[in-house]
């Protein structure tokens, strides 16, 4: 329980939570085995094989569940994970074309039956990121209360995972090792970047043919409220992180009478994906320069200065030195895609300082590498649906607004981190949207959004701003918080009990929340 301090006042979203007794619908454990295909799985609709008989007039999409693939972790005995597939359109607006399948795994809630809200349906962000394995590891943190009282459902979106993968082939030379240095300076360098953008869409256009324009979060948010009624849910509840709270706020649009609980964690605001991401390039530079000042007061750990100036120098010796003379097809492009990851997460701040400190000693970059290799499988996937999703959800820029914006944050800092920003592809795309994806909804009932002050992948204010969008909505922020990912994330009691008391009895804060929050880290000692 968090200090009184801290503790939300809270009114009951209803009078009486709802309670839903009904049995899981596979209630034989199922065997686990790297062989094992996916269960089959039908789609009931009249426009089956004529020899099949019509089926009754509120049938609707079935899903059957059995063995998982290796991808999914198990989880902890007694718990079980069980796997399926949906068959949805591709496109939504011809219902009687081609199909796709949706990949869909839960864990079955452990209270009783009487403690049992429904189903959780669970996105870990993106777009492009895989949901399958998510149902498991999102739900060993979430608080007890919720795994007794919710099935929780990860699922892979149309275009990720296993569900009808993107793949734009080579991307305009994106995999390249090592990339070109993705911070053009001067005109040239400016219009190499432009081309190297049309021929990603160029490749998208080749790789993912003709689903271009269904691989889309309006499309998502369809096969999400198919899965609902798939699982027998008269409402879908849903926990949405980053990308996720995006794809929440686009389902209460859609489908306002059918949102449950509905918790947007780490939210991106209400703007174009574009605009998104210049916003959160200088949100980065912010968090950045706190990185450095960390660094510095840390100097006896790291030795890379004992003043902010003093550790930048070393970050752009290790920057320049990387670009001029990449290690093992390490250059600058990787190493800011390293920067990238790690500012978004404190407890990476330690292993990047280390790493500069190693590669300036040594020469060595094995510290600053990620565990995956950028060009794996699984992240070729994610790079192509991040691209495609992002390019289908409104319009694109235009080449001039992408130099004007990319000189502007230039004149900010002269060396900024411009990894995230995908949706500049979109000023090439093949298939242009006429309009934005509408996110929010005055119908929908109260959801929570939850937010980490300093945040600079999803800067607090798209929350502030989407929250205006979802009225009766409370927003929680974890202040002097510089991490992505909040809820049952970063181990804050105040947070967690606030978001586990709406979840499990539907009880909203009379008003929005704020909770303290852990500030920034101390390094681990030397040994």
């Amino acid at each position: 329980m968090p200090p009184a301090e801290h503790r939300p006042r809270r009114t009951a979203l209803c009078a009486r939570p709802a309670l839903c007794a009904r049995p899981a619908l596979c209630a034989r454990p199922a065997r686990r085995s790297g062989r094992a295909a996916f269960a089959a799985v039908t789609f009931l609709t009249a426009t089956l094989a004529a020899s099949l008989p019509a089926p009754a007039a509120h049938a609707g999409p079935t899903l059957r569940f059995g063995d998982c693939p290796d991808s999914v972790p198990a989880p902890p005995a007694p718990d079980r994970v069980e796997c399926g597939e949906l068959d949805v359109p591709l496109d939504w607006d011809q219902p009687h074309g081609e199909r796709i399948r949706i990949a869909v795994s839960r864990v079955p809630a452990s209270g009783t039956p009487a403690e049992r809200r429904g189903a959780l349906l669970v996105n870990p962000g993106g777009p492009g990121g895989s949901g399958l394995p998510y149902a498991v590891t999102k739900r060993a943190r979430l608080p007890e209360s919720v795994r007794r009282s919710y099935d929780v459902v990860g699922f892979d979106p149309r275009g990720t995972g296993r569900s009808a993968p993107a793949d734009c082939g080579p991307m305009g030379g994106l995999f390249a090792s090592p990339a070109a240095d993705p911070v053009p300076v001067g005109r040239t360098a400016e219009a190499a970047y432009l081309r190297s953008l049309d021929r990603m869409a160029d490749d998208c256009a080749a790789g993912v043919g003709a689903a271009l324009p269904h691989l889309s979060t309006a499309a998502t948010v369809r096969d999400m409220d198919a899965l609902r009624a798939a699982l027998g849910e008269p409402r879908t509840h849903f926990l949405g992180v980053s990308y996720g709270s995006y794809l929440g706020a686009a389902y209460a649009h859609r489908f306002p009478h059918r949102v449950g609980r509905m918790v947007l964690d780490s939210v991106v605001g209400p703007w174009s994906w574009y605009e998104f991401d210049v916003r959160q390039s200088r949100a980065l530079l912010r968090q950045r320069a706190v990185f450095f000042a960390w660094t510095a007061r840390h100097d006896s750990r790291f030795g890379l200065g004992d003043d902010p100036a003093g550790v930048r120098d070393s970050y752009e010796r290790t920057r320049r030195g990387l670009a001029a003379e990449p290690q093992q097809g390490f250059g600058a492009a990787e190493f800011d895609r390293a920067v990238y990851r790690a500012l978004g997460r404190t407890e990476r701040w330690e292993p990047l300082a280390d790493g500069i400190r190693t590669y300036l000693r040594d020469g060595e970059v094995t510290g600053l590498r990620p565990d995956e290799p950028h060009d794996s499988p699984a992240a070729r996937t994610f790079e192509a649906a991040n691209r495609t999703v992002k390019c289908a959800d409104g319009p694109g820029p235009t080449p001039g607004r992408i130099l004007a914006d990319l000189r502007a944050t230039r004149r900010v800092d002269p060396l900024p981190v411009l990894t995230g920003m995908e949706a500049t592809t979109c000023a090439y795309w093949h298939h242009r949207p006429a309009a934005r994806t509408p996110l929010g909804s005055d119908s929908a009932p109260p959801v929570l959004l939850v937010a980490s002050e300093h945040d600079p992948v999803t800067p607090v204010e798209g929350a502030r701003q989407l929250a205006r969008r979802l009225p009766g909505s409370r927003l929680i922020t974890l202040h002097d918080d510089y991490s992505h990912g909040v809820f049952a994330s970063r181990g804050n009691a105040c947070v967690d009990s606030a978001v586990a008391a709406y979840l499990v009895e539907g009880e909203v804060p009379e008003a929005d929340v704020r909770c303290a929050g852990p500030g920034l880290p101390e390094p681990a000692p030397t040994t």
